[in-house]
């Protein structure tokens, strides 16, 4: 039977799975899941140019598709809090998502300006995989929105599948991926808080699990051709050239989030949850990987050095290098090189917080370890003139 959720908007840390191994307080079913996603999207990128004319590269973007960014997705919202964002939570938005976003996307315009391109700075649309910050920052602002709605799941893939309707919501301030993997999002969220545990223990669901794998596989191998690219990238508005028309375009896209979520929890249902020599240790840098990873791959591909891969050996030591520049990005003495980066301090932006009401009574009231400052003893007073003689002191 499923855990019965929380107070809506309450959140907690619960998550599915095993505790922690002792002394650890990381769940490394977790991080085994975010290296396997990084290393994907690593070789993808890598490949990214060569994709069209290699069908094995094009195949295997399609079998692993919902590995790689809607897995990201998912992980981000297991992890997420749906409870008021108070000055503390605004805070961390800041830290972890929006100095990030516009360092490396400065970064960026620096790299590519010494590769021979023009100077851009880029806020309204971040360049390249950066659109993932900008969606996540509006994704924790919306979080405890939605987790208030009486249909969370029904009302956001309502307007996930509407938004393609509207040509406003495009690339700008990745206004169709956030609303589009909403759904997702919000999945991930319920997964964090303990909902679907019976999928994750049953063992029924270990043989779906791999049978929608190989579905998987099967599919990218096979049809890989067939499956257009504007359908898993959700940032453009439908178009007449959708196969079922215009009218009926949302029913592919609701198609593919289905399928998305559904391989993601196969995905998960199949990844070990103890703790792997490397592949743990290293799934835990897998924000930095995805930060890190285009800085590496842009010169190669602008260089043309990635374009003169052609015969299958050269294919295969292109995948090797992807798996170990992932390896080497998620590795702790780069993770901590680079924290000023990827999760810069903000202590100097703001003003010392003022002590609340309690908190000054605290602060005036003396410590009872401290004894009382000394004080003087009160002169005596003055002798009347009316005081009889044989009274006054000598």
């Amino acid at each position: 039977m499923d855990k019965p959720l929380p107070v809506r908007g309450q959140s907690t840390t619960a998550a599915p799975g095993p505790p922690p191994p002792p002394g650890r307080s990381r769940n490394p079913w977790w991080d085994n899941a975010r290296f396997l996603s990084a290393t994907l999207i690593v070789i993808l990128h890598t490949g990214g140019s060569i994709m069209a004319r290699e069908d094995v590269l094009h195949s295997f973007h399609i079998a692993g598709w919902a590995f790689r960014v809607p897995a990201f997705v998912m992980l981000a919202g297991v992890f997420s809090s749906a409870g008021p964002l108070g000055p503390r939570s605004l805070r961390t938005l800041l830290q972890s998502i929006v100095l990030p976003a516009l360092a490396f996307s400065l970064l960026y315009s620096l790299e590519k300006y010494w590769l021979g391109d023009g100077f851009t700075v880029h806020i309204v649309q971040l360049p390249w995989t950066l659109w993932f910050l900008m969606s996540l920052f509006f994704w924790r602002l919306l979080l405890p929105l939605v987790v208030q709605l009486r249909h969370p799941l029904l009302v956001t893939t309502g307007v996930a599948l509407a938004v393609g309707y509207v040509d406003e919501f495009g690339l700008p301030f990745s206004a169709s991926r956030t609303l589009v993997y909403l759904p997702l999002f919000y999945l991930g969220w319920r997964i964090g808080q303990g909902g679907l545990d019976t999928w994750f223990t049953s063992r029924w669901s270990l043989y779906a699990a791999v049978a929608g794998i190989v579905a998987s596989c099967v599919v990218g191998w096979q049809w890989h051709r067939e499956i257009k690219g504007n359908w898993l990238s959700m940032r453009h508005p439908y178009s007449d050239a959708d196969p079922l028309g215009l009218e009926w375009a949302w029913i592919v896209r609701l198609l593919v989030l289905a399928s998305a979520a559904a391989l993601v929890l196969c995905m998960l249902r199949l990844m070990p949850r103890r703790r792997l020599p490397l592949i743990s240790a290293l799934g835990a840098g897998g924000f930095t990987i995805y930060l890190l990873h285009p800085l590496v791959i842009l010169p190669a591909r602008e260089l043309g050095w990635i374009a003169r891969v052609n015969t299958p050996l050269e294919i295969v030591g292109l995948v090797l290098c992807a798996i170990l520049l992932t390896m080497l990005l998620g590795s702790p003495p780069v993770r901590r090189l680079v924290r000023p980066l990827t999760r810069p301090s903000v202590g100097w932006l703001f003003a010392p917080a003022a002590p609340g009401p309690q908190r000054q009574k605290e602060r005036e009231r003396p410590s009872a370890d401290v004894p009382p400052p000394p004080t003087t003893p009160p002169a005596p007073p003055a002798p009347s003139v009316t005081e009889p003689e044989s009274v006054r002191t000598p």
